[in-house]
Order: structure tokens, then C-alpha cells, then sequence
């Protein structure tokens, strides 16, 4: 595994860093007390109650309304996805937490299906509106807390891109193995979240720290390590682990075995040690 630093910007760039900022309780009007009281587990109340309006959604996940913006932005993130999993024409992709479908606008045209997940009914709604003209784009509700309602092996690549910061860590990780659940054998799979490690990462944390603890809002972004997300995807199962640091963000991506490996993998032995077996075995026989 290699940390590779990249001094360009990723598609998640400064607009959606000032956008976060905007959106963690930092601005001078007063938080809204229900937001404040909620659990932060409650994902489905949560983003339900702020994404009744396509432009409240939109505000709520990216803290701006453009569409021009919101193409832009979702044309970076497919460039992203393409440059580090590929995305082919015969790929079956999957966003969880898809939110108003900003991302699947930009890869429904090139894969054979792109799958919304999000908790939030209302988000989901708003994806079957913003990309009807899409004959190939399917949305499914999730609990928050797995990919329960998605067949095993049934998917291609998998992907979660800003979304990772709204979780806790348990449902993080939770979710990087419905991952490895879903995925293909040689499937890939692909999240982010800001880097407390990073200098842009750790000026982020400490804004966070400013905001008195009871004043904190239930979906306040939390940020990671890099340690924390290769972790969780070692544990998990995959193999070919890379990650990217690029300013704010660290990204950290992942290829599930080949059907052969993961069997060799799931019984306990070394994949030289079985391959070398029926050779042994012929010289024994001789």
C-alpha cells in the first residue's frame, strides 16, 4: 500500500471546502434546535429534514444551488473515479449516499447502470426527477447503516465520495464491507473524507473545535486518517490498497480478489502454497 500526495486539487475542491465550512454550524444565524438535539446516528430523520425542497437538498450536501456548479463538480468526480477504479461501459455502479444524484448525472452516460443509494428518501426522489431522462439509473433506500436491499456480487464498482464525514466511524467501516459484499469478484471500490493529517485537514478540525459542544449540530463532518481508512479496508478484504492525499481530502481505494484468490483467501491458505499442492501431489504419485 502507497500514500501517493497530489499538489492538484481533486474535483472536491475549494468551493465545496468553503461549501462544508458553510454547512457545520460556523455561520453567525442560529442553528435550527432540532438538528442540535438530534443523535447523530439518526441519518434517515436527519437528511430527510433537510432535503424536502431539490434546493434544500442541494444546499444540505454541497452548500450551493447552481447547476452549471453542480456539472462541473460532477464531472470532476467522474474524472476521479475513472483516473483511480475505472468506470467501463459494462460496469454496474454504486453511490451510497448519492444524495440529489450530482455524480450519477456524470456516469450514467458511460456505464450499463448507476445505482442511488442514500437514507433519505426526499434525496432519492429528487434523483428520479433530476435523471429521468436516464433509462439506466436506479435508486434504493438504505437503513444508514448497511446495503441490505443489495444482492451480493451484484455490482462493479462502489463509491462514496463527501459523504464519509457525516458518519461515525462504526458505520464507515460497516459500510466498506457491505462494499466487499456486494462487489464482483475483482470489484473495485472507492471513499473519501477529510484528512486530519493534512495541514487544510487539521485548520478544518479546529473550526469544528469552535463550535460550542452543545451547539454542535447532529451531522457535523467529522475527518479521518489515513491509517483509519487503509485499516478498515485491509480488515475488510481487499487487496491493491492505494490512497491519495491531496490537500483536504484523502482517498482511499480498493479491489476486491479474484473469485479464485478470495476462496483461497476464505480458507485460510496461502494462495503459492495451494498452487504449488497438485504439483507436490503429481511428484508423489510418480
Amino acid at each position: 500500500m502507497s500514500i501517493q500526495d497530489k499538489t492538484k486539487q481533486l474535483p472536491l475542491g475549494k468551493r465545496l471546502t468553503r461549501a462544508l465550512r458553510s454547512l457545520i454550524g460556523l455561520k453567525n444565524e442560529p442553528l435550527p434546535v432540532e438538528h442540535v438535539k438530534l443523535n447523530r446516528s439518526q441519518y434517515k430523520t436527519i437528511w430527510n429534514s433537510v432535503s424536502v425542497s431539490q434546493d434544500d437538498a442541494k444546499m444540505a450536501v454541497s452548500g450551493y444551488t447552481d447547476e452549471e456548479v453542480y456539472r462541473q463538480m460532477g464531472e470532476g468526480t467522474r474524472e476521479m473515479l475513472q483516473s483511480y477504479v475505472g468506470i467501463g461501459p459494462d460496469d454496474v455502479v454504486l453511490e451510497i449516499g448519492a444524495g440529489v444524484g450530482r455524480v450519477g448525472a456524470a456516469l450514467a452516460p458511460i456505464c450499463k447502470e448507476w445505482i442511488g443509494v442514500d437514507v433519505a428518501e426526499n434525496m432519492l426522489g429528487h434523483i428520479r426527477q433530476r435523471l429521468a431522462a436516464f433509462d439506466n439509473v436506479r435508486t434504493i433506500p438504505t437503513s444508514g447503516f448497511d446495503l441490505a436491499n443489495v444482492p451480493d456480487a451484484s455490482v462493479d464498482v462502489v463509491y462514496s465520495t463527501v459523504v464519509f464525514m457525516h458518519l461515525e466511524e462504526w458505520d464507515r467501516y460497516s459500510y466498506i464491507k457491505e462494499g466487499f459484499r456486494i462487489l464482483r469478484p475483482g470489484g473495485r471500490m472507492l471513499v473519501d473524507n477529510v484528512d486530519i493529517t493534512s495541514d487544510l485537514g487539521w485548520k478544518f478540525f479546529e473550526e469544528h473545535c469552535a463550535v460550542p459542544p452543545f451547539e454542535r449540530p447532529a451531522q457535523i463532518s467529522k475527518t479521518s486518517t489515513p491509517q483509519e481508512l487503509e485499516t478498515y479496508f485491509t480488515r475488510a478484504g481487499y487487496e491493491a490498497i492505494e490512497q491519495i492525499r491531496a490537500g483536504l481530502w484523502i482517498v482511499t481505494y480498493g479491489r476486491k480478489p479474484a473469485a479464485q484468490e478470495q476462496e483461497q483467501q476464505e480458507q485460510g491458505q496461502p494462495a503459492e502454497q495451494l498452487a504449488a499442492a497438485p504439483a507436490e501431489e503429481a511428484q508423489a504419485a510418480g
